[in-house]
């Protein structure tokens, strides 16, 4: 059982910062994998630094790009569902630490500490509500509103603070992947979208709030459709 002084002042990104009892403190290289689709799945992982990219292998030897996830969330947590192999390769995309907590030690914390267990609720909930909007961007929008939405969400907009510039690693094939379709028609878009001053390239990607503007509003933003 886990235990603290006094429950009040448990942490829980403190606790998920520090190695203890089924906790372990992992450094990952760029381009290196955390686990790779078809592996046991016995652990959950937690993000401290560095984004992560979640892909999936068709049988048809097709790989698709599902998430790029960043400091502060969870994955694997599939294990605690009943999956006993992993579904996806996860692949660190710049410099990682992560922990990972068996699933043991998740179902302990989940149970003894009230806050962390609001956390990962919090998590899973707010990971619930991405895919469905996911789901529903796919069926029922273009590929530019897509690649739109997608450049929002990468940069944080709606988030607390300031939106922040999308990081160089994530690169015009990744994000293609990620909406269904092409790299060319991402490049094509990308640069009327620079065009319009939606975004601008300064080493990395800014994106700039007349492009949430555009969304929001539903203005067309390339009056084209796949």
């Amino acid at each position: 059982m886990l235990t603290t002084p006094d429950n009040d002042e448990f942490d829980p990104k403190a606790f998920l910062a520090k190695v203890g009892a089924g906790k372990t403190i992992l450094e990952f290289r760029k381009n290196q994998h955390v686990f790779e689709q078809g592996d046991v799945a016995d652990t959950v992982f937690y993000i401290q630094r560095g984004r992560v990219k979640l892909t999936v292998l068709s049988e048809q030897g097709k790989e698709a790009v599902v998430a790029i996830l960043e400091p502060g969330q969870f994955f694997g947590e599939g294990c605690m569902n009943g999956h006993r192999l992993r579904i996806s390769t996860t692949t660190a995309m710049e410099e990682c630490v992560i922990t990972a907590i068996t699933k043991s030690a998740m179902v302990a914390a989940i149970h003894d500490q009230p806050k962390f267990s609001e956390l990962f609720m919090a998590y899973l909930l707010t990971r619930n509500s991405r895919i469905e909007e996911d789901l529903i961007d796919q069926l029922f929008n273009s590929s530019e509103r897509r690649l739109a939405r997608l450049l929002l969400l990468l940069a944080n907009f709606g988030k607390e603070g300031s939106p922040q510039p999308i990081n160089p690693n994530i690169s015009q094939a990744t994000l293609a992947e990620m909406i269904g379709t092409t790299r060319s028609r991402v490049s094509h878009f990308m640069n009327k979208f620079r065009k319009l001053g939606l975004i601008s390239y300064n080493g990395h990607i800014e994106v700039h709030s007349s492009l949430l503007s555009a969304v929001l509003h539903e203005k067309p933003l390339l009056k084209e459709r796949d």
